[in-house]
């Protein structure tokens, strides 16, 4: 799994998407890391549902790093 190559706006993405690859890196599982980032996710967002957290951080796993896609993803509105 390689670094992130291209800049990510929000500061939550950022973070979720770091966390599930050094996760990663250091040996956890895929279902274990998603749902650690998914914690990681609610602290930045509080009011987010616990599916609406699990839905964003599947598809920024999928965007960044199953398929490396380098455009926009949707997400929250925070910076």
């Amino acid at each position: 799994m390689g670094r992130e190559s291209s800049t990510i706006a929000r500061r939550c993405e950022r973070a979720v998407v770091t966390a599930y690859r050094e996760l990663r890196v250091h040996g956890n599982g895929d279902l274990e890391s998603f749902r650690a980032c998914t914690t990681l996710y609610r602290i930045h967002h509080p009011e987010s549902s616990i599916d609406e957290a699990r839905r964003l951080v599947a598809e920024w796993i999928d965007h960044h790093v199953v398929r490396a896609d380098k455009g926009p993803t949707p997400g929250c509105d925070c910076d």
